[in-house]
């Protein structure tokens, strides 16, 4: 038995610890994310010349990796230009935002109400997101 307000008997981070956990991890990330967004608002990635970092997988190979084109995507649709932003990476913008907000979205509630929440795939998840990258990494490259 665990005492009023203490850890539980087992071990495990009481709830108030876990929702303090998340209320700092998630106030740090908002603020890296701030900072991160207050420099791309000012530095326009579709022009050359800008302290941007490059794709590792662009640079080894000449190919566009699933992932090319995040930051440009990111850029337009801080200034609103959808159709430019879905140009830049279409399966990012309509199938990596809308499942990255959802898991933090999970993580926050379950979080907030004093439980972990960790995201995980199974087998036919990895298959399902491994596939989708592949057929869009080919996609890209093979249509120009």
């Amino acid at each position: 038995m665990s005492a009023p307000g203490g850890p539980p008997a087992n071990g495990a981070p009481s709830p108030a610890a876990i929702r303090k956990a998340t209320l700092r991890r998630a106030a740090v990330a908002f603020g890296v994310g701030a900072l991160g967004a207050a420099y791309l608002w000012h530095t326009n990635p579709h022009e050359p010349g800008h302290l941007l970092l490059p794709c590792p997988f662009r640079w080894a190979t000449g190919l566009l990796c699933p992932a090319c084109g995040g930051t440009r995507m990111a850029y337009d649709l801080m200034h609103g230009d959808l159709v430019g932003a879905f140009h830049d990476n279409a399966v990012l913008l309509t199938l990596g935002v809308p499942a990255a907000a959802y898991v933090i979205g999970r993580w926050l509630y379950a979080g907030l109400r004093g439980h972990r929440f960790r995201a995980r795939l199974g087998a036919r998840g990895n298959v399902v997101v491994l596939g989708i990258a592949a057929v869009w990494m080919l996609v890209r490259n093979l249509t120009g």
